[in-house]
């Protein structure tokens, strides 16, 4: 299986790739990782560090073809609120639940989560479910993923 060993940044900067591959915010965060493109490529991820594609960047394959990564849509809730010090404290009960947020203008996007759905509407933040693509804060640690509390100590 052919493999992909490289990442070029910003695919839409005269780069031409032969092919795309869709993917959700996770797999977007894989260091190794089966993957097949839309026009049925397969091919291997493998890189020796884990990732943080980007919508636009391009995988580099061993033989100098590209492949254009695309964001999937994933099921979202979109969170609004009444005015900036309201979504400060929306955002700052995220945070305190390690929750991977998008931060985008006067919105807040995290995956869907019928718990702290209720829990941001209890707080009188406006809810509503959304499918796009999912680009969270990367965290004060770095960029990239955020799955959950690995910053060095614990809650107890």
């Amino acid at each position: 299986m052919i493999r992909a060993l490289s990442i070029e940044p910003d695919s839409d900067a005269g780069l031409r790739p032969i092919d795309k591959v869709v993917l959700d915010y996770d797999d977007r965060h894989r260091r190794r990782i089966a993957l097949t493109t839309d026009g049925g490529l397969e091919f291997l991820l493998d890189l020796p560090e884990v990732p943080s594609l980007k919508d636009g960047d391009a995988l580099t394959l061993e033989d100098g073809r590209l492949i254009a990564v695309k964001a999937a849509p994933e099921h979202l809730l979109e969170i609004t609120c009444a005015d900036p010090v309201h979504l400060a404290r929306i955002s700052w009960h995220l945070g305190n639940r390690h929750l991977a947020t998008e931060i985008s203008g006067q919105r807040l996007l995290i995956r869907h989560d019928h718990v702290i759905e209720d829990m941001v509407r209890g707080l009188g933040a406006e809810v509503r479910e959304v499918h796009a693509p999912f680009n969270p804060e990367g965290g004060a640690y770095g960029h990239g993923h955020t799955p959950g509390n690995g910053h060095g100590h614990t809650h107890d």
